[in-house]
């Protein structure tokens, strides 16, 4: 059960409030695997939706394999995602109700296989952005005041 972190969407975090989480697999082409496993991913532009029954993750860039040949996989292709018929459902159901968005935070190896970690997430306003800045920074700057008095 060994995980190994390729890449993490710290950007989502920052854009969205991630509400629920579940794991997915993807997928993937040799030379996307081994792409991967050099950890050659962007993930910033990233979301999942629900399409004609099928879960697909669009904007997730795979660099082409130096060493492919003219096999090589298209780096913004749109990955299909392996989940469960009804986990497709309850993401299609959630995110046509509620208006929530599918957002990739986490590509990792478990066990050899590629899975990604999906979120329902819902859209922070600038100025949840900023107070979520200014907490940040208060929390940063308690620490360093507890730690110049040690």
């Amino acid at each position: 059960m060994a995980e190994k972190l390729i890449a993490d969407n710290r950007r989502a975090r920052f854009d969205y409030e991630l509400l629920d989480r579940l794991e997915a697999g993807l997928a993937l082409t040799g030379t996307e695997v081994k792409s991967l496993r050099s950890g050659r991913t962007t993930m910033a532009q990233a979301y999942a939706e629900v399409r004609d029954g099928e879960a697909w993750l669009h904007g997730l860039e795979i660099a082409t394999y130096d060493q492919g040949n003219r096999a090589n996989h298209e780096p913004l292709r749109p990955r299909k995602l392996l989940l469960h018929r009804r986990e497709i459902d309850s993401l299609y159901g959630k995110v046509r109700e509620k208006g929530l968005t599918i957002v990739p935070t986490r590509l990792y190896f478990k066990d050899s296989r590629v899975k990604v970690e999906l979120a329902l997430a819902r859209g922070k306003e600038q100025r949840d952005k900023r107070r979520d800045v200014a907490e940040r920074d208060a929390k940063r700057q308690m620490e360093r005041a507890l730690r110049s008095r040690r």
